[in-house]
């Protein structure tokens, strides 16, 4: 599903994000990706999404090689990605339905089937209640379930978390992982970048561990 070769991210200023990373993960895996702050976790999940593009190296994505791909092919690559980063970029100005429904919108779906979509993901997160709000009226907690909505309106076959519980208190952060667990036992295949010890271990999962951009056994 996923497979890194041999790949190295140096940015334009000379930083070595990631050095050498081989590793691969299977259609329904949930794998965590752990690692100090700065050790190369969202670079990684940037790669996979082809928002940064590796200097060296191989990334495969359901079997394209998402490095050399086209900015037309990004779309149809992103499709197939639920991405959450700790840059929530929702739309204060826009209610909680109107947040999830956009990536149908951009997507081209009619407004009948895009309504049921948003309603079930909503639903789906415990927000169906919230969908006229606005983000700023929901708390930390309701903001990053609004943000999994998003990223599963789309019913996407891979998700990328970004410290998806970092802001979060414990019951919250909980919460928050028994959505991602739910979205595995479907057969969702889950990466999720954390450095929370309690999440570590009390969920089960692979882990690949990062140290100043190489992988540790």
């Amino acid at each position: 599903m996923i497979h890194f070769n041999h790949v190295n991210k140096r940015y334009p200023s000379g930083y070595q994000a990631l050095k050498n990373i081989s590793f691969e993960i299977a259609e329904g895996e949930m794998v965590f990706l752990t690692g100090h702050s700065g050790a190369g976790k969202s670079t990684l999940l940037k790669l996979i999404a082809a928002i940064e593009r590796p200097n060296s190296g191989s990334v495969v994505v359901k079997g394209k090689n998402v490095a050399t791909l086209k900015n037309s092919a990004l779309p149809y690559l992103r499709r197939n990605l639920g991405l959450i980063f700790q840059d929530h970029k929702l739309l204060f100005d826009r209610s909680v339905f109107d947040n999830v429904v956009l990536p149908l919108q951009i997507c081209g779906f009619d407004h009948r089937d895009s309504a049921k979509r948003v309603r079930a993901a909503l639903d789906k997160v415990g927000l169906l209640d919230r969908e006229k709000a606005h983000p700023v009226a929901l708390s930390g907690g309701e903001q990053q379930r609004l943000c999994i909505a998003r990223a599963i309106v789309n019913r996407p076959a891979i998700m990328l978390a970004d410290e998806p519980t970092g802001n979060l208190d414990a019951d919250s952060a909980h919460d928050i992982m028994g959505i991602f667990k739910s979205f595995h036992q479907v057969g969702v295949t889950l990466l999720i970048a954390t450095h929370d010890e309690n999440i570590l271990q009390q969920f089960e999962g692979r882990k690949l561990a990062l140290k100043h951009g190489e992988l540790r056994p």
